[in-house]
């Protein structure tokens, strides 16, 4: 069986979906609740709002992939402006791994695999789009 664009298109949909796993568990983990009270209010309330919008785009651009694969694979200007649009995100996402400081933060095993597998994750998701974009 040979794997398709549109196959590979599919896998990083229903993968940056699985990524919202992690970024469900992120105001927990960095314990937000008590660590964000010393904000004004508006400030909570934007930092809410923002991450609400960059989870949002993520479900968009992975229900995007998985419904519409195949046309976007076939490379329209408009399929190429999606994956040129997921490329860019995906890309940034992965440049900002380098620059954040996680270690305090990764004190299990499980921490520190699942900080790996995002990792590889941005960076297919980037391959995948950017190719897609480019080809």
């Amino acid at each position: 069986m040979e794997i398709t664009l549109a196959d590979l298109i599919r896998v990083a949909g229903g993968g940056q979906l699985c990524v919202l796993t992690a970024s469900a568990l992120v105001p927990f983990r960095l314990n937000w609740k008590s660590d964000l009270a010393s904000l004004p209010v508006l400030h909570r309330q934007m930092y809410w709002t923002y991450g609400g919008y960059v989870v949002l785009g993520i479900v968009v651009l992975g229900v995007i992939s998985l419904a519409c694969a195949d046309e976007l694979a076939v490379g329209s200007r408009l399929a190429r402006m999606v994956c040129g649009y997921g490329a860019v995100f995906w890309g940034v996402r992965l440049a900002l791994q380098a620059v954040f400081d996680v270690k305090p933060y990764l004190t299990a095993w499980w921490l520190k695999v699942g900080y790996h597998t995002l990792t590889g994750l941005f960076l297919f998701f980037t391959a995948v789009y950017a190719y897609t974009a480019l080809r």
